[in-house]
Order: C-alpha cells, then structure tokens, then sequence
C-alpha cells in the first residue's frame, strides 16, 4: 500500500523553508521575542559567574585557611544576591518570552480559521470535518510547544558558549579535549531528525484520522444507535486507536534511544577525561579544588543545554510536522469563487437569466449540462428532478459556492461575477432542507449576530413567517434557549426560524433548496403559508421535493442528468404527459 506523504521524512530544506514561514507569524511581536533573548544572553553570563564566585571562596579563602566570619558573610551575601538576580532575569524571559509565544498561536489560530473561511466549498467536500477541527486545535497548540524549543536552543548556544569560554580560560587544554565531543552530538542530531521526523508525521496523521472518527460518531450519533452500528465504529475507533498508540510507541522508543541517555554517556566521558587529566597534573604538582569544582561546573554547564535542546528535538519535530500541517491548509489554493476587481453593481430588479452554462465539480465530469434559464422579477422558477439530476448544483454557482467557467449567469442583465460577494449575500436569502440553529437562543439564531437587526426587526420577521404561532407559546418566547443544533425543536419549527433568519434581511432574491422536504405534518400548513408570504414580490428559485408546493411556479424546469428536459407551468407539464406528469401522480398515489 502506498505510503501517505504524512508518513514520510520532511527533508532538511522542507524543514527550513517551514521554520522561516513560521516567523512570520511571529513578526508582529519581534520585540518581544528580542528582549526576552536579550535576557537569555544575560541569565548566561550569570550562571557563569555562581560557579566563579566559590572557586575565588575556596581557593584564596578556605584551602589557604585565611577565611573569616565576615568573608564567609560577604561570599554568601554575593552569592545569594547573584542567585535573586538570576531569579528575577530568568523570570523576565520567560514571562517575556511565553507572553509573545502565545500572541503567536493566537496570531497563527486567527489566520488559520480566517483562511478556513475563504476556502471554497470543495475543499470542505473533501477534507473530514474531524481533520481541520485537529488543524486549528491540536496541531496550533503544539505549535506552541513549538516555539519554545527556540528559546531552549537560545539558552543552550548562550550557555555552551558562556561554560566553554569559562572553560577556556581555566584550562584551554582540558576544554579543547570537551570540545571534540562537539561533532558526535552533532551526528545523533542529524540522525535522529531525519529518523524522527517521519516517525512523527505517522503520528499526526493518526491523531488526525482519531479526530475523524470520532467528530464523525459524535455527529452521526442518532443514526449510528438507531441502526446499532455501536460494535461496527467502536471496533472502527479501536482500530484507529491502535494505530495511533503503536506510533506512539515507535516516537517513545526512538526518544528513549536517542536523546537523554546518549547526552547523558558523552557527559560521563568528558567528566572522566576531565578528572583525568587533572588527576595527570596531581601526580606533577598541587591542584586547585575551587578550580576542578569550577571546571567540573562548566562541563555540566556545557553539556546540561545539550540534553535539554535533544530533549526538545522531539517537540521541534512534532512542531514541525504541526506547522507543516497548517502551512498546507494556508497554503491551499481550493479558494471561494472569486468576483471582477471591478466588481461594483447592486441588485435592483432581481432578474436572473442562466446563459449555455456547463459546471464539473472536479473539472472533469460535468454535472450540469448547457442550463438556460430565465427568472424575471417576482416570478418563481421551480426545479425538480430525481436525486443527482443537478438542482443543487444550480443553486451552488448561482449562490457562488463553487466556480463556473462555461456560460454565464446574469442578474439585470449583468454577469454576477460583477457584483461584489457581500452584495449576493446581503440580496440573497438562502434556506436549506436542513434547517441548521446556533446554540444560544432563537433571538441570536434569527439575528446571527448582526448587530444592525433590531429586536422588532426580528419579532415582525417570525410574525411574517408565522413563526411566532410557537414562539411566543414557549417560556421565555424569543429568549428560549437553543441547544446543540436545534434539537429540542421540531424540524418545522426550525425551519420556520430558517425562514425567519432569510426573511428579516429583506432578500430581492430567494432561494430555497428543498425547503419543504423534511417538515412535519404539525407545522406543514404554517410552512405553506409562510413560504407563499416569502415568496411574493421576489425572485425565487425553489428546489421541489413535494411537487405540490410548486403548482404556482411560474417555471418549472424537470432536470435529468445535469439537463433540462421538460419545461414550462404546471399545467402545461400535466398536458405534455412526460416525466413530471409521471413524477405527480406517483407522489399524489403515494400521498392518497
């Protein structure tokens, strides 16, 4: 089976171009960043000196036996205020530091979720839902982790060189000999990134695919008890839930292998070939002890950050993999269709003319064939057909979810890649067979948050689309709580709420994709009434599920495999005796 290319190695000059895209981010708050660096540096230089201090205490004052009560004093007060300084710069970075690490992650969640926005209705046809809810969550949040591997590595440059220069100037000998242990860290460094970093994109796409199921059993819930397909998905999660712990293991043995315990072995040879040669010199003349302590600070010193840095290896590569995963979703070019630069008119008669136009999903197969239409304003325009005949494609170029390039579509005579895309939305009011409700409440739900909506506006929208029969029968009226997708509502009822959240807009333009289908008979008469109301006095096109509904279109085109293949009114369909007059006396046989 193929590998996915989540499961592969990210090559050295992947690895660099990803780390300079992700600076980007971090560009609005350089200043920060510096100045906690700048406080890295000091905090170095710091940790340097403690050593040095008891070195000068024990070399010219306790072996020469010359200490006193007040130098004992003077040693420990230096030492300790040396120690508060250390505390109180090892705190302004990381405060500092952690501060604008954060505004990062936020900067880069903002964008990502912004950009999500501007993707066209293609990408979220293939991409699982669970997928891009771990993009924006998971991976943002180990992106976090991710940047403090930079200021580890900072601190560790900054340390290794303060303890080799300290080293260096105690004993040059002994520290160039510290020295060569240099290039073999930097081989398992090497070796473990490249090793690591394919071990580490398995991983994210198993957490991702995790995501996937579970977002998917969560959403489908209803469906999975109903048909008891409980056994099937959880033995479907354990699956892919082993999947994923056994790549987790692989990440845990390769860490354990290859980051503390190799530190720690070359740190144990260059303590022994320190004491080595010291031990050398002993055997020719006396030794300094506040020196060889001093010394052996440094080593630890200069070996200390190494661990840390490998430790955080592990950290960089799942941050590296993170950001490589969001960096494709900015990166990915599936945008929302794209209106004129000279887009500038405005809807006014609402007249809607479909010219020769042809449209493919996947640029290859067409699902619409040559569609010409023409809806003037005020008239409805009825499309019915069997499932995958094309209706919802229609609405989907006419709503502008997805590109067409063959034909053109036409409002006022003027092709609608010439109106800018705020002015569709605020002129076109779209309701859905699946009537979607926010939580919170139906006030919030008609509104959307929009601020210019007055609670009158609302209150004389749900009135016109006789919603308000049931609203104001409930508790708290228009500030009854709405939970998780509606669900405590019946689908009349929230398709009369979709109504009124279309209607409180004033839409020149209608558009109604199977509005009626999924309605219950309780509702059906308030649904009928308020659909003729929304209708009057401007241009529809409605999908129609129950043909009856439509007996007044003024067009009603019957589409068969992405054509139209019978049009006119209800009547003149009736007469011509094809597949409409078929498809009305099966569903009023059905219906009697």
């Amino acid at each position: 089976m193929e590998k996915s290319d989540w499961s592969k190695s990210i090559p050295l000059k992947e690895q660099f171009q990803i780390v300079k895209r992700m600076f980007y981010y971090a560009k609005p708050y350089k200043k920060q960043f510096f100045i906690a660096i700048f406080w890295g540096a000091c905090l170095a230089v710091i940790n340097v000196m403690l050593p040095k201090i008891l070195q000068v205490f024990m070399d010219d004052y306790l072996t020469t036996k010359t200490a006193t009560s007040q130098v004992i004093l003077t040693f420990a007060a230096l030492y300790f205020g040396v120690t508060l300084v250390k505390i109180v710069v090892w705190f302004l970075q990381m405060y500092l530091y952690q501060m604008a690490t954060e505004k990062t992650v936020q900067n880069i969640r903002n964008q990502l979720f912004e950009k999500l926005h501007t993707l066209g209705m293609r990408y979220f046809d293939q991409t699982p839902a669970g997928s891009i809810v771990s993009r924006v969550t998971n991976d943002t949040e180990t992106i976090k982790d991710f940047w403090g591997v930079y200021l580890t590595v900072l601190q560790g440059l900054f340390a290794i060189v303060s303890a080799f220069t300290a080293m260096f100037l105690l004993n040059r000998t002994i520290a160039l000999w510290c020295l060569l242990f240099l290039p073999v860290l930097l081989v398992i460094v090497w070796y473990y990134q490249r090793f690591s970093s394919k071990v580490y994109r398995g991983m994210r796409e198993k957490l991702s695919q995790l995501n996937t199921k579970l977002n998917e059993s969560i959403s489908g819930m209803s469906i999975i008890q109903q048909f008891r397909q409980e056994k099937r998905l959880q033995k479907e999660f354990n699956e892919t839930n082993e999947s994923y712990y056994r790549s987790r293991v692989a990440m845990v043995k390769t860490n354990a292998l290859l980051l503390g315990p190799i530190i720690n072995l070359l740190y144990t040879f260059s303590l022994a070939v320190v004491l080595g040669f010291f031990g050398y010199d002993a055997l020719k003349e006396p030794v300094s002890v506040g020196v060889i302590y001093a010394f052996i600070s440094y080593v630890q010193s200069f070996f200390n950050p190494m661990t840390n840095m490998m430790d955080n290896l592990s950290i960089f590569q799942d941050g590296m993999v993170s950001s490589g995963r969001v960096l494709r979703i900015m990166d990915n070019q599936e945008l929302s269709p794209a209106q004129s630069e000279q887009a500038a008119e405005t809807i006014q008669d609402a007249k809607i003319e479909f010219k020769d136009v042809s449209f493919s999903y996947d640029g290859e197969h067409n699902v619409l064939h040559h569609i010409s239409f023409t809806a003037n304003p005020g008239e409805t325009v009825a499309l019915v057909g069997h499932t995958g005949s094309g209706k919802s494609s229609i609405i989907n170029v006419m709503m502008r979810f997805y590109e067409f390039y063959e034909g053109d579509i036409l409002i006022d005579g003027k092709s609608i890649k010439n109106y800018p895309i705020t002015e569709l939305r605020q002129k076109m009011g779209l309701v859905l067979q699946d009537s979607f409700l926010f939580y919170g409440n139906i006030k919030n739900n008609i509104r959307l948050m929009n601020p210019l909506i007055s609670d009158a506006a609302i209150e004389d929208a749900a009135r016109f689309v006789q919603a308000d029969t049931f609203i104001n029968q409930l508790p708290n009226d228009y500030e009854s709580k709405v939970i998780e997708r509606g669900a405590s509502y019946s689908s009349g009822q929230k398709q009369l709420i979709s109504f009124a959240r279309t209607i409180v807009t004033d839409p020149k333009i209608l558009v109604l994709d199977e509005a009626t289908a999924n309605i219950d008979t309780e509702t059906e008469t308030l649904i009928q009434e308020g659909l003729k109301k929304m209708r009057k006095g401007r241009t529809t096109i409605a999908i129609a599920h129950r043909l009856s509904t439509i007996r007044d279109a003024n067009l009603i085109l019957v589409l068969d495999h992405g054509e139209i293949v019978e049009r006119g009114s209800h009547d003149e369909l009736i007469d011509l005796g094809g597949i409409y007059y078929d498809m009305y006396r099966l569903q009023n046989s059905e219906e009697s």
